[in-house]
């Protein structure tokens, strides 16, 4: 059986090379929700903003290829509940998106934990 081996990997017709070690998705974020927002570990992610409750804004850092890429996420819990939240996403750009948590009531609010990644292709 044969191993390949790489560092680096890019689209054959150019653009933004990326480290394939760190894993496959375009861009992921783990990040806590509630006190101080901090992310706590991420790929090709720049930053995110907290806009109220439940309620992040998400900062790619290379830019994704357009606005149609596919977003898979998951919350630890509510932030006074041990219950499961409802997540949605709005508003995606190549180099954003907002990201929003409710509880099972669907009132907005702010989850322990939250985890993100972003499935496309890079710019």
């Amino acid at each position: 059986m044969s191993n390949i081996r790489i560092d680096n990997i890019a689209p054959s017709a150019g653009g933004t090379y990326r480290n394939a070690p760190r894993g496959i998705a375009a861009a992921w974020v783990n990040f806590q929700g509630t006190g101080t927002v901090a992310i706590m570990d991420s790929l090709n992610v720049t930053s995110l903003t907290d806009n109220g409750t439940g309620d992040y804004t998400i900062f790619i850092n290379n830019n994704m290829s357009s606005a149609e890429y596919a977003i898979v996420d998951g919350t630890y819990r509510l932030e006074n509940d041990n219950s499961p939240g409802i997540t949605g996403f709005e508003t995606p750009t190549s180099g954003q998106y907002t990201h929003n948590h409710w509880n099972s009531g669907f009132a907005p609010s702010d989850m322990f934990r939250t985890y993100s990644a972003v499935m496309g292709d890079l710019a």
